[in-house]
């Protein structure tokens, strides 16, 4: 069977496919919502995260610079909303006199995450959780995220270096207890 090459998808999708925009839907789906959900630690949250990224990348797919890979553009329309998300949850729960989120996940991961690695990503703030995601789920290069969060590289790598030195010294609590 023959595989439809991205820009073919794409190309067939600005001019009116349904199949084709189906077809790119499924290609990016699994890692779109992943990344959405280690992000927000909500399933349904994170269904809807991916869904309303792909509509808005659909909507403005005019503008998309095909020269380009689709994935990038995707996921960081899907991490800036996971952020925007998470922060103004965060909001509400402060409004509202809420304690802040536990590190606890009653919903079982996906993918090949332990909880405790869960656990510990969820400490992380929206931004360094994001350039994790991105780095290390995702695998882009610290270039490919500053590109797609429109961030200075050096930034991406404060923040990776951050969250990294973040998420080691979480693990090394957990592990001690």
């Amino acid at each position: 069977m023959h595989t439809r090459s991205e820009r073919s998808l794409i190309n067939g999708a600005l001019a009116g496919s349904e199949a084709d925009l189906e077809a790119l839907f499924h290609r990016h789906w699994p890692r779109a919502y992943r990344a959405a959900f280690l992000i927000v630690h909500d399933h349904a949250a994170a269904e809807d995260i991916a869904q309303e990224a792909f509509v808005a990348a659909v909507r403005r797919l005019d503008r998309f610079d095909r020269r380009r890979r689709f994935s990038p553009w995707l996921h960081a329309i899907v991490a800036n909303r996971a952020i925007d998300f998470t922060r103004a949850r965060a909001a509400r729960r402060e409004n509202a006199g809420e304690p802040p989120e536990s590190a606890s996940s009653p919903e079982p991961p996906p993918g090949r995450y332990s909880e405790e690695v869960l656990q510990a990503l969820q400490t992380l703030s929206p931004e360094h959780r994001a350039v994790v995601v991105l780095r290390y789920v995702l695998e882009y290069t610290p270039g490919e995220i500053a590109r797609a969060l429109e961030l200075p590289r050096g930034t991406v790598n404060s923040r990776l270096r951050r969250a990294l030195d973040a998420l080691e010294a979480r693990l090394r609590e957990v592990e001690l207890q």
